[in-house]
């Protein structure tokens, strides 16, 4: 119901601000290894993977030696980024045991020979989970990675791109 002014005339509530929608600019997927492991993570998953582009350091914590422990790196991974952090404390939950196909995440990496993935993952310390085999897609090949990270190493053998 409106308010009635002095002067006798309706006085309209203001409309509701409408919000404003969010507007996002990137997706970067981030994988915590456990505390000290972050080197570690780095050199498999540059190994099997990527190349590295940046990484942050820890101000107050050392690592070997005299450097400081690595906080994340950022690895490219074709097109998209990978950022592999060290788990700085407990706001966010590091890759256990049971990996993050547990909750539900498996990460597919697109590529032109699956073969070719699957054997660099492997050589780099990855388990493979069986062989590379073919669907109606294409090829494909899951690997688990030595933090528990299962990955779905993929290329299409045909002109029909699966979703």
């Amino acid at each position: 119901m409106a308010e009635v002014a002095t002067n006798g005339s309706e006085v309209l509530a203001a409309p509701a601000a409408v919000p404003v929608p969010a507007v996002f600019t990137g997706l970067k997927v981030q994988v915590t290894v456990p505390a000290g492991r972050a080197e570690e993570a780095v050199a498999f998953y540059k190994a099997a993977f990527a190349a590295e582009v940046s990484r942050s350091t820890h101000p107050k914590r050392k690592g070997d030696g005299e450097e400081a422990a690595l906080l994340c790196a950022e690895l490219k991974v074709g097109a998209a980024t990978l950022l592999v952090c060290d788990q700085a404390g407990d706001d966010v939950p590091a890759v256990g045991k049971e990996g993050a196909a547990a909750s539900g995440l498996v990460l597919r990496l697109e590529t032109d020979d699956a073969n070719a993935a699957a054997a660099q993952a492997a050589t780099a310390g990855g388990a493979l989970q069986g062989e590379v085999t073919e669907d109606g897609c294409g090829l494909g090949a899951t690997l688990v990675d030595p933090f528990g990270v299962t990955w779905v190493l993929a290329s299409s053998t045909s002109a029909k791109k699966c979703a």
